[in-house]
């Protein structure tokens, strides 16, 4: 592969109007698609197999025209104070008010609060529920806009009015995130070359393959249902990456350089090389990231191929385009040691200097690498202890900041009518295989009446065939609770006696059951995507490493980095620890898809530092380095990069903690820190202990497993062939006597 790489790259850098060419081409092209696409909404929502799923589609099936997964608002009121909402003023502002609901193009209902009992006890709460025909993520601005309209033209009446419910769901605002990691990411260049122009390039090709990522997706999200999210993630992870790769490249580039080759071959050398660590690195990533599929969720499937592509966008880029760009910049990106006049004066290399911060710290961490490994240890499992008491849930309106109305219609319905309000359960009964349906909706109704933590229940409403009923539960506990997730099981337990009894089928659904069913499937697929993901990047690593304990020693390494990351999720957002600090205003249920999340993300950018930091070790350990010498020597060419590149990443998850959803702002920190953890204290500390401690064992493979792996060459072994070689050029230049 090494061999190849740097064929690719000798030819970038000497076609490289082709090679710009190209990737200008494509970007235009995906610019365009982009804009002439049409507008797509959010991705709609599904989990295949769950019984809330299961309980939509029957409704959808006995219910026609109903949309069971239609968007639902609640427009809530509250009389000023010293009134009552039956007072003649206050119940003809929500009359109009439900007159203006009602005509919506996407509705299909509104119920008047006076005419459903839908007032609290003490008179002063009210509310109006509206159904619309689509779900919350592909309701049209216009009806959200009539909506906000409605509500605000009752507060001129002197009512305070609130909405809640999934139809004012809104793309989350990131603020200026994006344009805070890129500015850190600049300054970080900077110092680490030395050159303005050197510290451009990564940057200029990271934007242009994220560019070409969220644009393509921009412009399929309406035939492929994409929603905002995804090219959300895509951008996140493109654009850490993509600055990480081309950054290795550059980095190596100028190594070369500093050793005396022409620039062209030191391209190919770079390319060959470091290109090779990051074409393995970016598979890592792709392994990861495609390895969401497992869950079987679809939008989870098409985030994480979506963010795949962009990354796999991002190696090519780092492949062919920043040779091509090293080939324009010519002699302004200096030889590593050197800085630019503007940075430094044009400075030559110290020959001779003082061992740089990366082989100061491999020695000290040889010489005590027991130490150094127990302290990172024990770190990290402190970090880790919060995650013992890890909750899982989705975020609800009670977790929006107070400053939303979502939000404060929580409050409001919590105030009038109990927590649970919040979160209605949803009873379907399928009685189609009884001989008496009236009598199984009776017999459920009273079942679940009887159940502790019960507040009320509704009269079951059938359909026009008698056949299939809707009994709504209320729970005396907030949705988000696990009170109210013993309940849910409560009554599918009660469901599977009546079955028993009756062969009618009881399921559960409604937006709550729904995110306790989410957070299930979730859970049952950590362990097997775990066991996937990790599987695949091991047997990828043995190729790269040529070692079993190396590997190994990466997965663990990792496994304690991402246990450690999910403890501080759960002491902050759980726990309340820093809360505001990091602006978080509620406490609760850590979000579902935060471990498998975290597991898939920051397997593959882990695995990228230990593929670049271990590959340099690696190549000098094969070039005759003693193993202790040799953790050095990567060290010493390696450590400032990566420490640069996790640098970029920190900066760039951590923009997204200014997020105003909790759910954006959760996964900014939770990847921001696990970054930290695993590039500072597994990479750069337990990883060079563990390989001191395991010396030359460390690079140990069964000669039978030698033979049968095929040999990819990362270090660049056959490079060492072709410099003995005279190319054809050269032979030219010598016939003609130049």
């Amino acid at each position: 592969m090494a061999t190849f790489l740097y064929k690719l790259g000798r030819l970038a850098f000497r076609r490289r109007h082709f090679a710009a060419l190209i990737w200008v081409a494509l970007l235009t092209l995906a610019g365009v698609g982009a804009a002439s696409a049409p507008v797509a909404g959010s991705s709609s929502f599904s989990i295949p197999g769950t019984e809330a799923q299961k309980a939509f589609d029957l409704l959808e099936s006995r219910f026609p025209g109903m949309s069971a997964d239609g968007a639902t608002a609640r427009v809530v009121f509250k009389a000023p104070a010293g009134e009552k909402m039956a007072d003649k003023d206050n119940k003809a502002a929500v009359e109009k008010a439900v007159k203006v609901l009602g005509t919506g193009s996407e509705v299909t209902s509104v119920s008047d609060p006076f005419k459903t009992s839908a007032v609290s006890k003490d008179g002063l709460v009210a509310y109006a529920s509206v159904k619309y025909e689509v779900s919350g993520m592909e309701l049209k601005d216009a009806s959200k806009d009539a909506l906000k309209a409605a509500a605000e033209d009752a507060r001129h009446s002197g009512l305070t009015v609130e909405v809640g419910g999934d139809a004012l769901q809104a793309t989350p605002e990131t603020g200026s995130s994006e344009v805070i990691g890129i500015a850190i990411a600049a300054v970080v260049l900077v110092i680490t070359f030395g050159s303005l122009i050197a510290a451009g390039l990564p940057l200029l090709t990271a934007l242009i393959g994220v560019g070409i990522g969220v644009s393509t997706i921009t412009a399929l999200a309406s035939a492929l249902d994409l929603g905002s999210t995804t090219s959300t993630l895509a951008m996140m992870i493109g654009l850490a990456v993509g600055i990480d790769y081309a950054l290795f490249i550059v980095s190596r580039y100028r190594a070369e350089l500093a050793e005396g080759r022409e620039r062209e071959e030191a391209a190919g050398r770079a390319v060959g090389t470091a290109g090779s660590a990051v074409v393995f690195a970016g598979l890592t990533v792709v392994i990861a990231l495609v390895g969401l599929s497992v869950v079987n969720i679809p939008m989870l499937t098409k985030m994480g191929v979506a963010a795949a592509g962009t990354v796999a966008v991002a190696v090519l880029i780092a492949l062919t385009m920043i040779p091509a760009l090293l080939g324009y910049a010519g002699r302004r990106v200096q030889p590593a040691g050197q800085k630019s006049k503007l940075l430094g004066g044009g400075r030559a290399a110290k020959k001779q200097g003082k061992p740089n911060m990366g082989t100061r710290w491999a020695s000290f961490v040889v010489r005590r690498p027991l130490a150094v490994l127990l302290l990172g240890v024990v770190g990290l499992g402190a970090a880790a202890v919060p995650a013992a008491s890890l909750q899982l849930g989705l975020p609800d309106d009670g977790s929006q900041p107070v400053s939303t109305t979502q939000r404060r219609a929580y409050d409001l319905l919590s105030e009038g009518f109990g927590p649970g309000f919040n979160g209605p359960l949803m009873v379907v009964v399928d009685a189609k295989a009884s001989d008496s349906p009236k009598t199984v909706f009776s017999t459920v109704h009273d079942e679940i009446k009887d159940l502790k933590g019960v507040v009320s229940v509704s009269p079951a409403a059938p359909n026009k065939a008698g056949d299939t009923a809707m009994i709504t539960v209320i729970a005396d506990s907030k949705p988000s609770s696990v009170t109210t997730e013993d309940l849910v099981h409560k009554i599918r337990g009660t469901g599977a006696d009546i079955k028993a009894e009756t062969d009618a089928t009881v399921l559960v659904t409604g937006s709550t059951a729904m995110n306790i069913d989410f957070s299930q499937k979730l859970n049952d697929a950590l362990i097997p995507y775990l066991a996937l993901v990790v599987g695949l990047a091991f047997l990828l690593l043995i190729v790269v490493f040529r070692s079993i304990l190396v590997p190994l020693k990466a997965a663990l390494g990792f496994l304690l980095s991402v246990m450690a990351a999910l403890g501080a999720v759960v002491a902050v957002f759980q726990w309340g620890w820093l809360s505001s600090l990091m602006g978080v205003e509620e406490t609760g249920p850590i979000m579902s898809m935060m471990p498998i999340f975290m597991v898939g993300v920051v397997f593959g950018l882990a695995m990228d530092y230990e593929v670049f930091l271990v590959t340099r070790m690696r190549e000098a350990f094969v070039h005759g380095e003693k193993p202790g010498q040799a953790i050095v020597t990567g060290f010493k060419h390696g450590a400032r990069v990566v420490t640069a590149a996790a640098v970029i990443m920190i900066a760039v998850f951590s923009g997204f903690i200014g997020s105003s959803e909790s759910m954006i702002k959760m996964i900014g920190f939770g990847l921001a820190i696990a970054v930290f953890f695993d590039a500072f204290i597994v990479r750069m500390a337990l990883v060079p202990a563990v390989l001191a401690l395991l010396g030359k064992r460390a690079w140990w493979l069964p000669k039978w497993l030698d033979r049968v792996l095929p040999n990819v060459d990362v270090e660049g072994e056959g490079l060492r062939a072709l410099e003995e070689k005279p190319r054809d050029g050269d032979h030219d230049r010598k016939l003609v006597g130049v």
